[in-house]
């Protein structure tokens, strides 16, 4: 008999003859936002998701989690996963047949529409991950989490389960975890009621495809910085006025990629930000050209 995958969730309220335990450790709405992680290492679960707003919002049934362990697929004695490369080389490579016994455990229950439901790999040859995508996650019903070890899955299950392949990034990790983590974190926080605030998450970084502007709280003055006069002024649209052009020059400044994103579809085109009212961030001074 093999066990069950571990679920950090509310228990949805559904019909059964078995008695069910009266407490449970975190219950589970029923059709609340669900992600099944396919993982060697379920205790690494939830990790710092369950923490601050996202741990609040799992606790509170907003959204689910379920890890299913790779190991239980494992063929032989010693419950192997990996083999090594066909064609030689170095390293170990996942099981299809492992794999697969794992994604068809994973997909008991869901929409056979991947838009409903990704199955995503994380991968360092994947799709970028970027808010978009975070936003596409968040809007279906679930998804489905592998997280790869050694140097790979064997290309033939990502092939037979249409696996959409995503990274977070330039660099290689051990393992998938830390990546399933910050994507699951990134498409949790879109979810309505999670972070209290819905202005939160359309303020932030990349919502309108600009960085982030700069931030100041009390003291308005520290080891002789002072927070920009404008945003202590009660003038709502200069306030705004002032974010956006902030925004618009680190865009521009740290990522010329997001920038030419931007321009690409402003129908005003590439605005020169000396001509415009700005306030440095790093010393509160006020440039202005008449």
């Amino acid at each position: 008999m093999t066990d069950k995958p571990k679920s950090h969730g509310r228990l949805s309220v559904r019909p059964t003859l078995k008695p069910r335990p009266l407490i449970e450790d975190t219950p589970e709405l029923a059709g609340a936002w669900k992600a099944r992680v396919i993982t060697l290492f379920p205790e690494a679960f939830p990790g710092v998701l369950g923490l601050s707003l996202t741990g609040k919002a799992l606790n509170e049934g907003l959204w689910a989690l379920e890890t299913i362990d790779l190991r239980r697929f494992g063929v032989g004695k010693h419950k192997n996963v990996d083999d090594t490369p066909a064609g030689g080389g170095a390293g170990m490579v996942l099981r299809a047949d492992v794999v697969g016994a794992a994604l068809d455990e994973a997909a008991d229950g869901t929409p056979v529409d991947a838009r409903e439901w990704p199955v995503i790999y994380l991968s360092p040859r994947g799709k970028p991950f970027d808010q978009r995508m975070a936003k596409r996650f968040a809007a279906a019903r679930g998804i489905t989490l592998l997280c790869g070890r050694f140097e790979g899955v064997d290309q033939r299950v990502l092939d037979e389960y249409g696996v959409e392949e995503v990274s977070i990034g330039d660099f290689v990790l051990t393992g998938g975890e830390i990546a399933a983590q910050a994507l699951i974190d990134a498409s949790v926080r879109l979810i309505p009621r999670v972070l209290g605030n819905s202005e939160s998450a359309v303020e932030e970084s990349f919502s309108h495809g600009l960085l982030e502007h700069p931030q100041f709280t009390r003291p308005q003055e520290w080891k002789g910085r002072r927070i920009p006069e404008v945003l202590l002024s009660g003038h709502h649209a200069k306030i705004a006025e002032w974010r956006q052009v902030q925004s618009e020059r680190l865009t521009k400044e740290r990522r010329p990629d997001l920038w030419r994103a931007y321009e690409s579809r402003d129908p005003v085109g590439d605005q020169e930000l000396s001509g415009r009212e700005a306030t440095s961030p790093a010393n509160g001074e006020q440039h202005k050209d008449d």
